[in-house]
């Protein structure tokens, strides 16, 4: 995260919903010769304090979750490249402006009983979104295959203690060259959701004129 405070004007409802729009990111424990990552699809709840995910069963993290871990989520949004150029101000300096949402909290691995719950709700809210066709359910499944895709996964749940956001989106310029900069990323930018970023940065607050 930027230690810059002026990047951190989203409050928590709004990094919570970026976080449970996005549903996918990088999950984080520190293992016995490292950090273990693993790059996860997860159900976070509306209030943000409970998160709901499935590892494979051969997963190192799924392996070390012998006991509860501390763990962090980061949750990336777009990201690009911005020139200095752009800003048509003097000295200025490369930068790279991104969205990111860190969540903090207590992994714990849950009994297999609750994994057809899990798979129903994370498939139920990724499927609402491509309306109006009809939702895959894992009813469609036959039931010894359902089953036997089931044993090689694990549910996992995350109590959710710390939510932190950075929305690096040039606020720290005055409006007229942030919203340069930002026009500018939308037509040469490069790195992630380009024209999401570009968007974002030229809703943001500056510093003013």
């Amino acid at each position: 995260m930027h230690p810059n405070p002026i990047f951190h004007d989203a409050d928590t409802r709004q990094n919570i919903n970026f976080a449970r729009e996005r549903g996918f990111g990088i999950l984080a424990v520190n293992g016995a010769d490292g950090p273990l990552l693993s790059h996860i699809p997860f159900l976070l709840d509306a209030e943000g304090d409970t998160l709901g995910l499935h590892l494979v069963r051969s997963n190192a993290i799924a392996r070390a979750l012998t006991n509860s871990l501390t763990a962090k989520i980061a949750v990336s949004g777009g990201d690009s490249y911005i020139s200095p150029d752009w800003y048509e101000v003097p000295d200025q300096v490369p930068t790279w402006n991104y969205v990111a949402v860190h969540l903090t909290g207590i992994l714990e691995r849950r009994p297999p009983e609750e994994l057809r719950d899990l798979l129903d709700r994370q498939s139920a809210f990724y499927e609402d979104r491509l309306l109006p066709k009809p939702p895959w359910k894992t009813e469609k499944m036959t039931p010894e295959v359902m089953e036997k895709m089931m044993r090689m996964i694990v549910p996992c749940r995350m109590k959710v203690t710390s939510v932190t956001g950075t929305w690096k989106l040039s606020q720290n310029k005055p409006d007229g060259v942030r919203l340069r900069a930002g026009k500018q990323a939308a037509a040469y930018g490069f790195g992630s959701e380009t024209q999401v970023l570009s968007a974002q940065m030229l809703g943001a607050k500056g510093s003013g004129n």
